[in-house]
Parts: C-alpha cells; sequence; structure tokens
C-alpha cells in the first residue's frame, strides 16, 4: 500500500527522539512537510537534518507543550510558514522520574500536577490549537501518544503516570466524536515496550533488563519507534479513512494476555 503525503504538513511534537523523531521521520519519507516541535531544540535539529536527508520541508519549533502560550504559539507558526496544518501528532510526554517514582498514597501533588500536565493537559492544548485550523480547512487528522498504561493498571509506582495516560483515551474518544462530521479524525496510539532512549539507558544499565521487558510481550521482543511511527501515519491516512476514536495497541500482544 502506497501512502502519498504529498503537499500535506504534519505537526509532531516531542519529535527530538524516540517515537517522535521516527514519526516526524516516517512522515518526512512519505511526501509531508514536518513540523518538529520539542523543548530541546538541539534534538529537533538533529530529526530536522534527517527530514531534510529524505527530502522533506522541515520547521522546528521549541515547545512546552506544559505552557499553552507555548502551544498555541507553536501552531499559528506552523500555519503561517507552511500553509497550513493537515495532520498532528500530539507526541510530548514524560515518565516522571522512574528511579523515585510513588504509588497512590506517596506520589506528591508536585509529582502529580506535573504528569497531568504534560501528558494530559498538554494534549488537551495542543488539540486545542489544532483543530480550529482543521475546521477551517474542512478536514484533518490527529494521533496522540497514550500507552499500554492507558488500557491496563500500572505496577506501583506509575500512578500518576498511568492515570495521564488513562485520561488521554477519554480525551481522544470525545474529541472524535465531537469532531467526526466536521471530517476531523481522532486516535490514539498505545505503545508498549518499545526501544527507545528511556528504556535504552536501563538496557545500557543492566542487560538482564532487555530480556525481562522483552518476554512480557508475546512476541518476544521489544518494539520499535519506526513500527509505532507507521501506524502513527497509516492512522492519518486516507487508508484509515473510516477510523475515529480509536484506542490502537502497539505491544506485540501485551494486553491481548
Amino acid at each position: 500500500m502506497v501512502i502519498d503525503l504529498s503537499d500535506k504538513t504534519a505537526l509532531v511534537t516531542g519529535a527530538g527522539s524516540g517515537i517522535g523523531r521516527a514519526s516526524a521521520l516516517e512522515f518526512a519519507r512519505q511526501g509531508a512537510s514536518v513540523v518538529i516541535a520539542d523543548i530541546d531544540t538541539e534534538s529537533a535539529e538533529e530529526t530536522a537534518q534527517l527530514a531534510s536527508a529524505r527530502g522533506a520541508r522541515s520547521l522546528v519549533i521549541r515547545c512546552d507543550v506544559a505552557d499553552g502560550s507555548d502551544v498555541a504559539a507553536m501552531v499559528n507558526k506552523a500555519v503561517s510558514e507552511l500553509g497550513g496544518l493537515d495532520y498532528a501528532h500530539n507526541n510530548a510526554g514524560t515518565e516522571g522520574n522512574l528511579e523515585s517514582s510513588r504509588g497512590t498514597l506517596e506520589t506528591s501533588e508536585e509529582e502529580w500536577d506535573r504528569l497531568m500536565g504534560i501528558n494530559l493537559k498538554g494534549i488537551w492544548m495542543c488539540m486545542r490549537a489544532e483543530i480550529p485550523h482543521m475546521l477551517e480547512a474542512g478536514s484533518g487528522a490527529i494521533v496522540n501518544s497514550g500507552s499500554i498504561s492507558s488500557l491496563v493498571g500500572s505496577t506501583a509506582g506509575f500512578v500518576a503516570y498511568s492515570a495521564s495516560k488513562s485520561g488521554i483515551l477519554g480525551l481522544t474518544r470525545s474529541a472524535a466524536l465531537e469532531f467526526a462530521e466536521n471530517n476531523i479524525r481522532i486516535n490514539a496510539v498505545c505503545p508498549g515496550y518499545i526501544e527507545t532512549p528511556l528504556w535504552q539507558k536501563y538496557i545500557d544499565e543492566d542487560q538482564s533488563v532487555r530480556e525481562t521487558i522483552s518476554h512480557r510481550q508475546p512476541i518476544g521482543r521489544l518494539g520499535t519507534a519506526e513500527e509505532v511511527a507507521k501506524a502513527v501515519v497509516w492512522l492519518c491516512s486516507d487508508a484509515a479513512s473510516l477510523i475515529t476514536g480509536v484506542a490502537l495497541p502497539l505491544d506485540g500482544g501485551f494486553t491481548a494476555q
């Protein structure tokens, strides 16, 4: 199946590394112009160089998705400089401090608010800024990054992260219904254990970590950021024109157990 996104513009947040970078590069590979947004401009510039090597037009924008004014400025600049907004992958998020994560009784208000502000409120603010431009254009597609923690309970110590990622599904489904008649499709992807810089850090420290987390997924391996990116771009494309309000697990069978 050929996906041709020529003359289209895609915005990806958290595009400086991992799944966000892979998503931006997959949009570029399929011919789209790409807005590469990240709080780390150096990493975003590296992604832009890789996109340019694929022949894509790109625009780097520094954005803190927890800051509403930053988000509004990001989307307005993207539309102004690239002429519109067809697709958005709202991917920026945080796992919190994994070394000192806390359970239900130990999580501080500060940590709770920080994760909700980035992971959940951040996606809402991105959609709030993106959708008006899609309404004006008469169509659009948005993919929000959830997690397998959106679908199943997390182990003790990840309560705030799990709650924030679960909230993304309610937000995605409600917005999908709200804007379905406007030809704007809104879906979520829910990655499982994916080989990203986050997990690589722990694998480098202890090689047994790879085997442990690989066996949690029935396919017996970690997923790749590129596999997630292909699903994101497919959901945005016309090949998925009937799909909206869906939470797509990308977890090698983890949630089927």
